[in-house]
């Protein structure tokens, strides 16, 4: 059975962000795969990268260390897929402290002549489910530093199959029917993940 991560970052059970990551998970559920369900907040996981983890950050694998327990639930992964809002054009600081502290050398990637090459090649699919409060515009406009981290940097080291980035944007003004309708693109977006 494939397995699938899901990073989910907000703090509040009760907004959009928490039904877009309920959406995405019972999606997953039902269509057979092996849902490991990261709610890093509900977690308490610490996204502060410590001194003694930036001195060691080089030094795999002793630098898994501190974060073993999510190394190890990602290397296990056959998918991931985040899910987070966009604050001020960059993720959650919880979602932020999770690549800083997780993707290490040795773990997503490897340093080979000082180029990075990627090291979760095993993560054949790649999706970020995500709102924005401006307009699409607006976040090109400041260019859209978290759409380019996930299309990039992230793809990078994983070199998925398939990669999606669902986004609903202008959420300020976003009308109910906006809202739901987005709801059942990611619900289908995730049914043929």
């Amino acid at each position: 059975m494939a397995r699938a991560l899901v990073l989910f970052a907000h703090p509040c059970p009760e907004s959009y962000s928490a039904a877009l990551h309920a959406r995405v998970v019972e999606t997953l559920d039902r269509r057979g795969w092996e849902v490991d369900d990261c709610d890093l907040n509900a977690e308490g996981f610490s996204p502060v990268l410590t001194e003694a983890e930036r001195r060691a950050y080089h030094d795999a694998p002793e630098n898994c260390g501190p974060v073993q327990a999510y190394v190890d639930r990602l290397r296990a992964a056959d998918a991931l897929v985040m899910v987070f809002p966009v604050w001020n054009f960059g993720y959650p600081a919880i979602l932020k402290g999770f690549l800083d502290r997780v993707f290490l050398p040795g773990v997503s990637f490897r340093l080979v002549d000082g180029k990075v090459k990627p090291n979760l090649t095993h993560i054949r699919k790649l999706a970020a489910v995500t709102t924005y409060g401006g307009t699409r515009l607006r976040a090109l406009l400041a260019g859209d530093p978290p759409r380019k981290c996930v299309t990039r940097a992230v793809w990078h080291v994983c070199r998925p199959s398939r990669m999606r980035y669902l986004a609903l944007y202008d959420m300020n003004r976003a009308t109910d029917a906006a809202r739901a309708g987005f709801l059942d693109r990611v619900e289908l977006e995730m049914q043929g993940f």
